[in-house]
């Protein structure tokens, strides 16, 4: 296993490939722990998953046209984000519905449009997933968003905790709360969009999911939740790296996997403090 890593390790694949992926896949980890916290406690974490799904159809469609995928999914999954958040605040179709409607329909768009076009094999790893394949355009935007993200979570971190426990207690103080779900809402999308590139539509979710919930088994404030979750995210992502590069297995599935490992070794640890 480790002589297919070290004769991996040529100056060119570590500079050209592993860095860049390193970069972006950091990034994007850090802005998914960040939000999953949220998420995860307003009972809204399959978010994720139907915007993934809304992602790979942009996405394929972008193909086809011969679009810049990142650029022409970014935009369509906001708003379709927005939509889903519209629909269950103000409509019958509300939380779980609203998401299998979207996401189902997106991903029978994406595959019908690249089945029709004979490109199911050029974007099936939007399916799946490939970090090491991206350039340096898509490092670039995938940083350049996220600290975008980071940014905006921060600035606005004590409202965005305090829609997160209470939207009523909120109302009642003067947030104005739908906004800040929106803002959540759309940062959600931007980063959904960022980590398919990684992880792939079928497994973005994971990264916003697993973190949070690893964190929950032993911290229990928001702000401790908010920065285990972060540290996790971006350790699980390294190991999970490493061990797709020294096993030659798929990175996305390598970082679930260890996600899943790391949430297992918490649970068991917090059922030993709690005795």
């Amino acid at each position: 296993m480790f002589e297919n890593f070290t004769s991996m390790m040529t100056p060119e694949f570590i500079r050209y490939i592993l860095i860049p992926a390193v970069i972006g896949g950091v990034a994007v980890t850090l802005c998914s722990a960040l939000l999953g916290v949220s998420l995860v406690l307003k009972k809204y974490s399959m978010i994720g998953d139907g915007l993934s799904h809304v992602g790979y159809g942009a996405l394929a469609i972008a193909a086809v046209m011969n679009f810049a995928p990142l650029r022409f999914a970014l935009p369509v999954v906001v708003i379709a984000a927005i939509l889903l958040l519209r629909l269950s605040d103000n409509s019958k179709l509300h939380g779980d519905s609203a998401i299998a409607v979207f996401s189902t329909t997106a991903l029978a768009v994406g595959i019908l449009v690249s089945s029709k076009a004979g490109m199911m094999n050029d974007v099936s790893h939007y399916l799946f997933g490939s970090i090491l394949a991206m350039d340096t355009n898509d490092v670039i935007l995938s940083v350049v968003m996220s600290v975008l993200v980071i940014v905006l979570f921060v600035l606005f971190y004590h409202k965005i905790f305090a829609v997160t426990f209470d939207e009523n207690f909120s109302k009642a103080t003067g947030i104005r709360v739908d906004i800040y779900k929106m803002l959540i809402a759309v940062l959600t999308a931007v980063t959904i969009v960022l980590g398919m590139m990684m992880m792939g539509s079928l497994l973005i979710s994971s990264l916003i999911i697993f973190p949070a919930l690893t964190s929950m088994r032993l911290c229990k404030s928001f702000r401790s939740v908010v920065i285990c979750s972060g540290i996790v995210s971006v350790a699980c992502f390294l190991t999970g790296l490493f061990i797709s590069l020294a096993a030659d297995t798929s990175p996305g599935a390598s970082v679930v996997v260890v996600n899943v490992v790391v949430f297992a070794v918490f649970t068991v640890i917090s059922k030993i403090k709690s005795r």
